[in-house]
């Protein structure tokens, strides 16, 4: 007979999804036969699957050792492929539901191919050598980073380490009351603020998006908006605050590119001509496009103390010394900061 007591991060969920996790080797056909017989039991007592798990909820399994160890073959959760944790210096906030921190330029924020190496696995690999999530427990829940960023765009993530902060922080981005704002340094001048509006399509074989005023009977354009104020300028380039209101792929380095100001550094959208001279001069990789603030929306519940909170990413120092170079005064981030949008 083998017991599980659910745990806090386990909790919410429907019966049949958990024994899924633990005996994920079994069909469904066969987790519903051993409820229907008793060979399984929830808190003692019949159950049919569809009850929803609470905190210290206790699951008895009535099957030999053999059975059960053939039907959670894998029990152990895949190795993390990574080449360390997350530093110190990365970590901007800390408590038990989440984490934010300050993405380099050059990670990816989820990895797209099994071999990838991303944030995510940092983060992973941060809990798993401070002792904050087991090996075990990695089996029925999975902390994950919530937002995702450009592989070269840099600043704050925001990663979930609870069930609580995971479903908080979906809410708050899916409703958009969790704000962003970004930095980036444009080609040209830009000294009035605007707001961008228009619908995003996706060139899938391009890996590229584009623009248009309308969706173009097109059901699969999105909405978008981004807005923009100036932040310094030297005539030749412009350092810009974004608010992402929606969030889309590639929406703001399209977006700017589409009002002739692309980003620097720019590979997709940018300008080839001015993106070769940084590139030389300051061995630029990528955007000068990086994560500066959030911004959390009032919360309830266990999460209510980040009510109002706000997080800042230092920028890179690639990033600062270019603008250094061109005359900006880039110990002026606090006024930056406060810069409001209307």
């Amino acid at each position: 007979m083998k017991e599980i007591i659910v745990r806090e991060n386990e909790a919410g969920q429907r019966l049949d999804k958990l024994l899924a996790r633990y005996l994920c080797q079994a069909p469904k056909s066969f987790l519903y036969k051993m409820l229907r017989k008793k060979n399984i039991t929830l808190n003692g007592k019949k159950a049919s699957g569809n009850e929803i798990t609470a905190k210290e909820d206790c699951i008895r399994i009535f099957l030999s050792d053999e059975t059960y160890e053939k039907f959670s073959a894998g029990e152990e959760a895949p190795p993390i492929r990574h080449t360390g944790a997350l530093t110190k210096e990365q970590i901007i906030y800390e408590d038990g539901d989440i984490l934010v921190l300050n993405k380099p330029a050059g990670m990816l924020s989820q990895k797209s191919r099994p071999e990838d190496v991303s944030a995510n696995e940092y983060f992973l690999s941060y809990l798993l050598e401070t002792g904050q999530i087991s090996a075990q427990e990695l089996r029925t829940f999975h902390p994950s980073i919530c937002n995702r960023l450009d592989r070269n765009t840099s600043g704050l993530l925001l990663a979930g380490k609870s069930l609580a902060g995971l479903q908080a922080m979906a809410e708050a981005l899916k409703d958009r009351s969790l704000h962003k704002y970004y930095l980036c340094l444009v080609s040209g001048s830009l000294t009035k603020g605007a707001r961008l509006e228009g619908f995003l399509v996706k060139d899938e074989a391009a890996n590229k998006v584009k623009i248009c005023a309308t969706d173009m009977g097109d059901k699969e354009a999105k909405p978008i908006s981004t807005q923009y104020v100036p932040l310094w300028t030297d005539g030749k380039v412009t350092l810009l605050k974004i608010w992402l209101i929606t969030g889309r792929a590639h929406q703001i380095r399209a977006h700017l590119s589409g009002i002739g100001h692309p980003i620097i550094g720019d590979g997709k959208y940018g300008d080839r001509r001015k993106n070769v001279y940084y590139e030389k001069t300051y061995h630029l990789k990528g955007q000068l496009l990086h994560a500066f603030q959030m911004k959390m929306p009032p919360l309830t519940g266990t999460l209510s103390r980040l009510s109002g909170q706000e997080f800042i990413a230092p920028l890179p120092e690639n990033f600062r010394k270019i603008l250094a170079d061109a005359g900006c005064d880039t110990a002026d981030t606090d006024a930056w900061r406060q810069t409001e949008f209307r």
